[in-house]
Order: C-alpha cells, then sequence, then structure tokens
C-alpha cells in the first residue's frame, strides 16, 4: 500500500513540521545518503505570486531536515520555459538566501548538459510529440525531490508532483506537450522510475491556489502539508483536499492504471493526521481557465490535423505572438490589476507575514541564461 504524510501546520511551527513531515514519510529509508539529491523547484511565473512557486517555508523546512540526517551532495534545479527566467524567478521568490545558507547551489537546467534518452518502457506520447527525447545528464542515478505547491491548472485541473516534472525532463520548447498533456505526465514519470535512485515529493499546501491555474489563481490558506514517495498517490491526496475526484484527473487515472501509483486514495495510508480528519478535509476548489489557456487549447484542436497551418502557428517565429500575449496579459494586465489586491490581502495574512520576513538577497549575478529554440 502506498503511503502520503500529511500534516496541518502554521506559520509559527512549520520548518519544524516539515522536519516531521519528511520523517514520517521514511524518506531516508528510501534513497541513499550517498547519492547526489536534487531539489527541482517549482517556478510557475518568474513574479512572485502566492501559492504559484515554491514557498520560502518548504523550500527551507525540507533542506533542514536532509541537512539534519546526513544529506550533504544536493543541489536545486529549475528550468527556463518561453515566459519564465530562472534566476529572476529565484530572487523573487526568495529562494536564494536560504540556499545559500544551507551551502546549495542553484543550477538553471538551461545551463547544464542534456542526453539523448531512450525509455525502456513504452510511451504513450513522448514519442509522437517530440523528435528526441533528451534529460539532464546530471539526473542519471540521482535521488529527486519535487518542491509542488498545492493548486488547480488549467491544463490539467490540479498540478502537483507528476507535473513538476514536466520543468525538469523538458526543455524550453515543452509546451508542444500540452497536445497530449496528460499522457506526457504519465511518460515523465516512466522515465523518472528509470533514471532516479528515488523519486519523492514536498507538496506545500500553506497557500494554495483556486481557479484559473498555474499563475492567475485565488490564494486560500489550506495550512496542509505533504510528502510522499509515491507521485500518483501524493497527487491524488492534494486532488482529494482540493475536492476534486482524482481517478477522474486523466494523468491521475493513467498513472494508476499502468501501475505507477495508487490513484485510488481508498487503497492509501494516510501517515500523521487521523483518517477522519484526513476525510473531512474538502477546500471545494474549481478548475479555471485563463484567457491564455483557452485559446491554446482552442488553437492546438482546430489544427491539430492541420500540419502546416499548426506548424506556422506552434513552430515557427509566429509563436512570438503567443509569448508576447501570454506576457503581456499576465505580467502587465492581470498581475497589476487583480493580482495586486490578492497579493496585498495574502500579505495581511501571517503566512504572508511570514513571506515578508524572508529577504530577497542580492540581485544575482548570472551569466546570460541559454537561449533554448522554443519552436
Amino acid at each position: 500500500m502506498s503511503k502520503v504524510a500529511v500534516l496541518k501546520t502554521s506559520p509559527r511551527t512549520v520548518i519544524d513540521d516539515y522536519s516531521r513531515l519528511i520523517q514520517i514519510s521514511e524518506y531516508d529509508k528510501k534513497t541513499q545518503k550517498n547519492n547526489r539529491t536534487i531539489l527541482k523547484l517549482n517556478l510557475s511565473w518568474t513574479l512572485f505570486y502566492p501559492a504559484c512557486s515554491t514557498a520560502p517555508w518548504q523550500l527551507e523546512g525540507v533542506i533542514k531536515s536532509l541537512k539534519e540526517s546526513g544529506h550533504n551532495d544536493i543541489i536545486a534545479v529549475e528550468n527556463q520555459t518561453v515566459v519564465t527566467h530562472p534566476w529572476k524567478g529565484a530572487y523573487n521568490n526568495k529562494w536564494l538566501p536560504i540556499l545559500n545558507k544551507y551551502g546549495i547551489d542553484f543550477q538553471p537546467l538551461t545551463d547544464v548538459e542534456w542526453i539523448s534518452y531512450k525509455p525502456k518502457a513504452e510511451m504513450l506520447a513522448m514519442h509522437e510529440i517530440f523528435d528526441e527525447i533528451l534529460i539532464p545528464k546530471l539526473f542519471v542515478g540521482s535521488n529527486m525531490i519535487h518542491f509542488p505547491t498545492m493548486k488547480t491548472h488549467g491544463h490539467t485541473t490540479t498540478t502537483g508532483a507528476m507535473k513538476n516534472a514536466f520543468g525538469g525532463l523538458i526543455p524550453k520548447y515543452r509546451h508542444h506537450a500540452h497536445k497530449k498533456i496528460h499522457e506526457i505526465l504519465v511518460d515523465l514519470l516512466t522515465i523518472q522510475k528509470e533514471i532516479h535512485n528515488g523519486v519523492f515529493a514536498a507538496m506545500d499546501g500553506c497557500v494554495c491556489g483556486n481557479g484559473a491555474g498555474p499563475r492567475t489563481m485565488e490564494p486560500s490558506i489550506g495550512n496542509v502539508i505533504l510528502a510522499g514517495d509515491d507521485q500518483v498517490a501524493i497527487d491524488a491526496v492534494a486532488a482529494k483536499i482540493m475536492g476534486f475526484d482524482p481517478l477522474k484527473i486523466d494523468y491521475i487515472k493513467m498513472g494508476h492504471d499502468k501501475g505507477l501509483g495508487i490513484g485510488d486514495v481508498g487503497q492509501i495510508e494516510i501517515m500523521g493526521m487521523d483518517k477522519k480528519e484526513f476525510e473531512k478535509l474538502n477546500f471545494g476548489f474549481e478548475a479555471k481557465k485563463s484567457p491564455i489557456i483557452k485559446w491554446d487549447q482552442i488553437l492546438r484542436k482546430k489544427t491539430a490535423n492541420l500540419n502546416l497551418v499548426h506548424n506556422v502557428l506552434f513552430r515557427s517565429p509566429v509563436f512570438k505572438a503567443f509569448i508576447f500575449a501570454s506576457e503581456f496579459y499576465h505580467d502587465q494586465l492581470w498581475y497589476p490589476l487583480t493580482g495586486k489586491s490578492h497579493l496585498e490581502k495574502f500579505n495581511q495574512t501571517e503566512w504572508g507575514k511570514l513571506f515578508t520576513k524572508y529577504p530577497y538577497g542580492e540581485f544575482p549575478e548570472y551569466t546570460k541564461v541559454k537561449n533554448w529554440d522554443p519552436y
């Protein structure tokens, strides 16, 4: 039976609670300390917005626990997308001072060696979407810890541990995977099981995101944290807490049916919380679609069988217009007109006050991030 640790927490106790979470989820029993541990952070927006990206207390709590238990070969990574910048995002989300405090390097995946990989297992969609499967060389043989937040997503209903691999195992052009996103997430979990020594996730639900995720959401205080080594199970538990039926979410159902993990919450052992208390958790979230995601899905669907038109729209410089539209809508319209009001309310909460206490540190000096071909 798969196990997922679930704890209630508060701003006052969250660092200690993360240490307890890692302990009861038996991370040390499932990984080797002499292996490199990769912290795959979650950057959904270069700007800071509650529940959007890995929280500083989430990062600090897990790192503190790892260091105390003797894990010393640790590196934190995140990738670039057509609308995010890893170094600027690391600064805005206050990751860098925490990493510096514990002597951990931050490594954008744009600047590491990627190697061709041929999966041993059958792929559902990777070969259809991508000409070649590339993975970061440093991932091979490592321990992997994902740092997702609990939130909804316009493409996948919810996003969590399985979706976090999306930003680690596909370069900048991964937006093409939206065509068959659920199948791709299952393929990525299959690949992870082949290349990693162990795969683990610590999910933050202290502040959750409800609505048109992964960016234009309404922050919601959740006061829960989750961890486990079954990526399907932790996403299923998170989906249940948010108010969804996990087995009605395609990527969870596919992962369950393929034997990659357990998506039926009734078959998952909940540790750290009384079963009755867990069963009462239901945040009543609703997944919505931002205009950007809505039009992305419409255009991809309408042109799916029109290769020439599809390639002009998504695999040529014409796609730069879509990138501009996304950046303009999110950063220049929604964030100042709607997002900032949510941010002001968040800043008045105890979690907002805790975020304020974390320093930004100095703006990082970095060489230019490698310009991946987005087409």
